[in-house]
């Protein structure tokens, strides 16, 4: 049996959270809360790129703000 998330095969989704936060889903599964899809089903490597290119910053929306508080 694969693994959901190794096959290559399959089609996925770029999931975003509220933090900012990326994910590959296979898009055959439902969404966990807190979750949206950012974008159309594409395959694995699509996914893949798409996270790489958009995702820059690993910090979480909230660390990033309080570090910008605390230099003001």
């Amino acid at each position: 049996m694969v693994n959901p998330f190794d096959d290559d095969s399959a089609r996925f989704v770029v999931l975003v959270n509220d933090e900012g936060q990326h994910s590959l889903w296979p898009a055959h599964l439902d969404q966990p809360g807190g979750w949206h899809a950012d974008g159309p089903e594409r395959s694995r490597q699509e996914c893949l790129d798409a996270i790489e290119k958009s995702w820059i910053d690993m910090r979480p929306a909230s660390l990033v703000r309080a570090m910008e508080a605390d230099v003001r």
